[in-house]
């Protein structure tokens, strides 16, 4: 004879995962939230909006995506986060204004990935709250800290570290290049404003 269970869980989450007080406070603002996550390889962006019954995903996107629009880097740094969120907000097309950042269990630091983040989604002109104080400095966004240490490594060492690079072609000096020729492509697809 089976046993059934009489008690069923509705929405399963990743136990231990959630913070749930944080996550009723995010919800009682009753805005879209800008959901930034990181893992090991890739960083993601995804607008979403909560509903009784489930959450809505508006717009996602994740750094591998950005080699669609030239990009070869890493897709795990500062300037490809800025590229995700900026890319997110401008595949949302107008459908929300404005939202919440959620950055869930990662720790709030200055200048990190998650903040650089926030500010693709600032720069793609999504209101959000934000303080100017967290954002990563303009030049480790648009890769020029990125292309001057690796311009100042030996080049033997430079070939041990970034073996992958030297594969795909990627000038060391032209970092920034290649960050500035993204968003233009991300902008050329989906418009300025």
């Amino acid at each position: 004879m089976s046993h059934k269970s009489t008690y069923e869980v509705k929405f399963r989450r990743r136990i231990g995962n959630t913070d749930y007080k944080k996550r009723l406070a995010l919800l009682k603002g009753k805005k879209p939230r800008l959901v930034v996550r990181k893992s090991n390889k890739i960083v993601t962006a995804q607008l979403v909006e909560y509903k009784k019954e489930g959450d809505k995903v508006i717009s996602s996107a994740n750094s591998k995506e950005l080699s669609k629009f030239g990009w070869k880097l890493n897709t795990k740094n500062i300037p490809a986060a800025y590229l995700t969120a900026f890319l997110c907000v401008k595949k949302a097309k107008g459908k929300t204004k404005e939202a919440l950042l959620d950055i869930g269990r990662n720790t709030p630091t200055r200048g990190s990935i998650v903040f650089a983040a926030l500010k693709g989604a600032v720069d793609a002109k999504l209101n959000i709250p934000f303080e100017e104080k967290a954002f990563p400095k303009p030049e480790k966004i648009n890769g020029k800290e990125l292309e001057k240490y690796l311009s100042s490594l030996e080049e033997e060492k430079y070939k041990k570290l970034f073996a992958e690079y030297e594969k795909k072609g990627i000038d060391r000096s032209k970092i920034s290049q290649y960050f500035e020729q993204t968003l233009n492509e991300i902008k050329k697809k989906y418009g300025e404003d």
